[in-house]
C-alpha cells in the first residue's frame, strides 16, 4: 500500500500512526505533491492498483483521474472524495477552482469508455458532499 502525502506534518503523523497500529512495515508513505510522484510510480512498472482512494486537490482531480487509469487494471476501484460540493457542482455559474475541477472530473468520467461510475451522496455535520466510485472495466 503507498500513500501520498503534501504536507511532511501529516506525513509524519500518518506513519506514526501506521507504526502504532502495527502496519508500518506494509504502508509506504510517500511525501510531495502528488501530480510529481504518480509519474514515479508509474515509471516502478509495479503491479496495478486494485484500489485508488483520491482525496485531494479538487482542482487538480481532472489529472489524478487520468494517473489513477494508467495505474489500474480491470476490476481496480477508484473513489474520489468530495465531489457534490453541498450541491455546488451543478452550478454553471460557479467560478470555484474546486467546483470547476470536479465539473471536469465528472466530464472525462461521463466520456471514458473503460470505466462505469456512479456518484453517492453523504450528509453528516461538516453538511452534504459525496464521493465517486468508479470501476475500471
Amino acid at each position: 500500500m503507498i500513500t501520498l502525502e503534501i504536507d511532511p506534518k501529516h506525513a509524519k503523523v500518518a506513519r506514526a500512526n501506521l507504526e502504532r497500529a502495527g502496519y508500518g512495515d506494509r504502508v509506504e508513505v510517500r511525501e510531495g505533491p502528488a501530480i510529481e510522484l504518480l509519474p514515479k510510480i508509474a515509471a516502478e512498472k509495479k503491479d496495478p492498483f486494485d484500489l485508488i482512494f483520491i482525496d485531494a486537490d479538487k482542482p487538480s482531480i481532472p489529472e489524478y483521474f487520468t494517473w489513477s487509469l494508467k495505474l489500474s487494471k480491470p476490476g481496480t476501484i477508484i473513489i474520489i472524495d468530495n465531489v457534490v460540493r453541498e450541491g455546488a457542482v451543478i452550478d454553471a455559474a460557479s467560478e470555484d477552482a474546486s467546483v470547476k475541477g470536479v465539473r471536469r472530473l465528472n466530464e472525462m468520467v461521463a466520456a471514458e469508455p473503460r470505466v462505469s461510475a456512479t456518484v453517492l451522496q453523504t450528509v453528516g455535520t461538516k453538511g452534504y458532499d459525496g464521493f465517486a466510485v468508479v470501476l475500471v472495466k
